[in-house]
């Protein structure tokens, strides 16, 4: 917001002999209508604020401070306007977080109210005029608005952004609760009811409730999809405001009910026992029950043991970390989704990097299309390298192993982790080779046979390698401009961590000419 104010000059001639006088300027008061814009800014702002307070509970860090903080709020006619950096930005928001917005928005202000998205664009110069005077330039912006919809009969915030069922990656590890979700979704099979499904997180239970609470809704029975906190906040909201009747119909008399996060209610008494009522009315009523946690019910500590053999009543189905292969085909699927081109090599690199988590797999590669488009390079293993710093936790002292090193170094020199390990002594290969061992040696706790092995080498071979780097960094040769992004790299990955050089007894030294030039 531009601050205009008006002033006023005044000009008096000077008499023969009398001091030059400074002219005099009057400051003017700033018109109403840039009164009116501060105050709609000032409101804009305070909106966007509590809305990101609201939207911080619900997603993860990563996702608030790369998509959502970066968001400049401005006011609109009939709402909000919030700006995004890019258009892919834009896109991004649009599809994975624009209803969760709206939502959010509307119970800040207590009413439904319209969003707008906005791309900025580079400043366009302002024509020239006969006027002497300058006009400054006016942002370019192309504005997306989005009004507020009727709500479904599910939770809006998750079920009118619920992702489908075909869209979930099967395997071994989780083909049993996505076919007890089908089931239960479409009502074949009612003695998976209650369905209850343990995982750690980020490994697809709220894919799979959010898909089963869209499913449902969408052939118009009335699902009603929260969490274990939201229903124990609406139980003592109903207390204070003595409405427990309303809140009684609101759960007990849907068709379907998908409950998160069960494992909240540990230790809450009071709140185990009317969700333990809740199960035993639905369940003679005939409705369908489905309930994640990160727990078995027996393993949930302070859990009522009533509570817990109801949970346990129908069918329990584990979803279990995802193997090697599984991991691959998400990877290529989000890949596919963000429409970006993922090299086999740094598929991998994701693929063994992640081992554990569906939603850091897809986190990474949100960190490549991202820093892919908005520095208009190609996806190659150092960019892999950077993603992984950021999606993973940073520890430091971590360990890493001689395949990453190798990755890394083929990554630098422009060549493949095949023909570093390659007979050939090509001058191309042979240096990057020496420089890998060299870093192995350094920030690895491999020994020199277990280095040799990652590039078809015996030890010896090894040890004249790092000898020879030790030797040309000592003399500053100009292999050290060539090693120290490298060095700087690894000092990031491993916290500056560095691996015991071990040369066994008798090892050769290497000749003087043994020293990389």
């Amino acid at each position: 917001m531009v601050y205009s104010a008006r002033f006023r000059r005044f000009s008096f001639g000077n008499l023969p002999g009398e001091p030059q006088k400074a002219p005099r300027i009057a400051l003017m008061t700033c018109s109403p209508q840039v009164d009116r814009a501060v105050s709609a800014l000032a409101q804009a702002t305070s909106l966007w604020d509590g809305v990101l307070c609201r939207l911080a509970r619900e997603l993860p860090p990563l996702a608030l401070e790369a998509w959502l903080k970066p968001l400049s709020p401005e006011s609109a006619d009939e709402g909000l306007r919030l700006v995004c950096p890019s258009a892919f930005h834009c896109e991004r928001v649009r599809e994975r977080y624009l209803a969760r917005i709206v939502e959010h928005a509307a119970e800040a202000c207590g009413r439904s109210i319209a969003v707008a998205l906005a791309v900025r664009a580079v400043s366009t110069p302002a024509p020239e005029t006969s006027d002497t005077s300058t006009t400054a330039a006016r942002p370019v912006t192309r504005v997306f608005p989005v009004r507020p919809q009727a709500a479904p009969r599910a939770e809006p915030s998750r079920a009118c952004a619920a992702p489908a069922f075909d869209e979930f990656a099967a395997g071994s590890s989780n083909a049993l609760a996505l076919e007890a979700a089908r089931a239960l979704a479409g009502g074949r099979q009612l003695a998976v009811s209650p369905l209850y499904v343990a995982a750690a997180a980020g490994l697809g239970k709220t894919h799979l409730a959010s898909a089963v609470a869209a499913e449902v809704t969408g052939r118009g029975e009335r699902a009603v999809y929260a969490s274990g906190e939201q229903f124990t906040n609406e139980l003592l909201a109903s207390i204070r405001a003595q409405r427990t009747a309303e809140f009684k119909r609101r759960y007990r008399e849907c068709d379907v009910l998908v409950l998160e996060d069960v494992h909240f209610l540990r230790g809450k008494q009071s709140t185990q026992l009317e969700l333990l009522h809740t199960l035993e009315q639905l369940a003679r009523r005939g409705a369908r029950v489905m309930l994640t946690a990160e727990r078995l019910p027996r393993e949930i500590p302070d859990l009522d043991a009533r509570l817990a053999s109801r949970l346990a009543s129908g069918l329990v189905a584990e979803i279990e970390t995802p193997d090697l292969e599984l991991r691959r085909r998400i990877l290529r699927a989000k890949a596919s989704a963000a429409q970006i081109a993922l090299p086999p090599d740094c598929l991998e690199r994701l693929a063994t990097a992640i081992p554990s988590s569906v939603r850091d797999l897809e986190s990474a590669v949100v960190q490549l299309a991202g820093s892919a488009a908005l520095l208009g390079r190609s996806i190659d293993l150092l960019l892999v390298e950077a993603a992984l710093r950021k999606v993973l936790p940073r520890r430091a002292g971590c360990a890493i192993d001689p395949e990453r090193v190798a990755a890394l170094v083929a990554a630098h020199f422009g060549t493949s982790i095949d023909l570093l390990a390659s007979r050939s002594r090509r001058r191309d290969f042979l240096v990057p080779r020496q420089i890998a061992m060299y870093l192995c040696s350094r920030y690895t706790d491999a020994s020199l046979q277990r280095i040799g092995e990652a590039f078809r080498r015996n030890h010896p071979s090894v040890a004249n390698a790092v000898r020879a780097v030790e030797r040309s960094l000592a003399t500053r040769s100009p292999v050290a401009s060539r090693v120290a992004p490298l060095l700087a790299e690894l000092d990031a990955l491993t916290g500056g961590r560095k691996g015991p050089h071990r040369f066994p007894h008798g090892t050769p030294r290497p000749s003087r000419r043994g020293q990389i030039a």
